[in-house]
């Protein structure tokens, strides 16, 4: 019997971020989402999952503390984008649903430091692709620092 090939997703886990680095990352997403009027959370996590730092603009409904969290932890343990997820399930792949911890929402992304992922950022309180947007200006950040 014949063993399918297997898949490597690209990227290894590195080092977890450090607290100053998270914070930085976190402030670039809370600064886009201000500027645009957008009250949301923001969770920087580990590679595995765990929370290193947190912030939320006022205002920000109280949901969005749990599900930036959540998408975060989505992001580092699948090793890509909550988007991708969220696209799979609107194309029809509903067997999403049934991977414990996936949450198939925009604003869930992998952050990544010399190809190796070093946590996650996730971003709740708007629309999702508005969470998106102030996921992707953090790591935005990230990337132009390394």
């Amino acid at each position: 019997m014949s063993r399918p090939p297997s898949v490597q997703l690209a990227h290894a886990y590195g080092l977890p971020i450090g607290v100053a680095t998270a914070r930085r990352v976190a402030a670039a997403a809370i600064a886009e989402g201000t500027r645009n009027g957008w009250t949301v959370a923001v969770a920087i996590v580990d590679p595995g999952g765990d929370l290193v730092f947190f912030e939320r603009i006022d205002d920000t409904q109280a949901a969005g503390s749990h599900i930036a969290c959540e998408k975060a932890r989505t992001a580092t343990r699948f090793k890509r984008s909550t988007k991708l997820l969220e696209d799979a399930l609107t194309g029809g792949r509903h067997a999403i649903l049934g991977l414990p911890g996936a949450v198939p929402l925009e604003g869930g992304l992998p952050l990544i430091v010399d190809g190796k992922i070093i946590g996650a950022i996730g971003v709740s309180g708007a629309t999702s692709q508005q969470d998106g947007v102030c996921a992707q200006a953090g790591v935005d950040l990230l990337a132009a620092s390394a």
